[in-house]
């Protein structure tokens, strides 16, 4: 329990630092024989920073719970 509560602390710190992944696909746009002409295109995935504040707490709780019940 104790190591899930770590984990969701750290998850919450960084998705409330960074907000946006971004990835890059190739894309295929001309294909002549041979010849090919391709195309990085870009993706990005945006995330609120208040679900990171809540995995923060979630995770806080989870760990405050694992020290009381362990007791």
């Amino acid at each position: 329990m104790k190591t899930t509560g770590i984990t969701l602390l750290i998850v919450g710190i960084l998705m409330t630092a960074f907000t946006t992944f971004r990835f890059f696909t190739r894309e295929k746009v001309v294909d002549l024989g041979s010849v090919s002409i391709t195309r990085e295109e870009p993706h990005s995935f945006n995330w609120s920073p208040m679900l990171g504040i809540a995995l923060i707490a979630v995770g806080g709780i989870i760990l405050i719970y694992s020290k009381k019940s362990a007791r």
